[in-house]
């Protein structure tokens, strides 16, 4: 009778772990619904503290660690410039790093000494009228695991559907929502110095937003629920 008792515990432990996980998983935004639109991106001009990187994009989370141990109160950015299935996983280049200020705003020199001091570069990113996004509510760490899944084939769908020259992708990490935004023109003023160094002979940098008509037009909407792909791919791109 005990050893009965004692399964039945077990039982219980075991249906009650797999309830929390799966609890913690749709709080992190396995069902939130995802939109892709085109229209103005989240961030305008911006300075960035960053590090550039090689190798898989799954690797990324310690870049992101030690950004954050640096300026816990600032926004992270990344900027993942290749395409996996393109190019080896080891070879594909991305920078991570933190946002040191926005507009007209000036970083905060000690601040932008300090990350220097820890090997970091600053650089200016630009601001454009038009970029692919969307955006994922960050509820919890595990948020930064399901959110490419659902977000990075839906990105790439739309770009291809509309044919649109969108690159690179970038995101742009709060403390509420993770944002994703994929420029449609000036692209190249995107690439830090060390991606500049490597000609890239396949890029069309667009001139212009309006000259794209109603392709950069309308939303996107998908049903909440894992993507078939649920590699997290950007136009192929994956983490993974």
């Amino acid at each position: 009778m005990s050893d009965f008792i004692l399964l039945i515990l077990i039982l219980v432990l075991v249906v009650c772990i797999i309830l929390t996980v799966a609890a913690f998983v749709l709080y992190s935004g396995l069902l939130s619904e995802v939109v892709i639109k085109t229209g103005p991106p989240p961030i305008k001009n911006v300075t960035i503290a960053y590090k550039f990187k090689e190798g898989p994009y799954k690797d990324c989370g310690a870049a992101y660690t030690e950004s954050c141990s640096i300026g816990p109160k600032l926004s992270n950015i990344a900027i993942f410039y290749d395409d996996p299935k393109q190019k080896p996983a080891d070879q594909c280049r991305y920078i991570v790093g933190s946002v040191l200020s926005e507009g007209e705003e000036k970083p905060d020199e000690e601040l932008q000494k300090l990350y220097e001091k820890f090997g970091f570069k600053v650089f200016s990113l630009p601001e454009v009228s038009h970029a692919v996004t969307s955006s994922f509510p960050c509820t919890s760490p595990m948020s930064h695991v399901v959110a490419p899944n659902r977000v990075y084939p839906q990105l790439g769908a739309y770009i291809q559907e509309r044919k649109l020259s969108a690159f690179p992708y970038i995101e742009i990490c709060s403390s509420d929502s993770i944002h994703y935004m994929v420029p449609l023109s000036r692209q190249t003023d995107f690439f830090v110095p060390e991606v500049k160094e490597e000609p890239r002979t396949d890029v069309k940098e667009e001139d212009s937003d309006e000259d794209r008509g109603t392709d950069i037009t309308g939303n996107r909407r998908t049903k909440p629920g894992l993507n078939q792909d649920d590699t997290r791919t950007k136009a192929g791109l994956n983490k993974d």
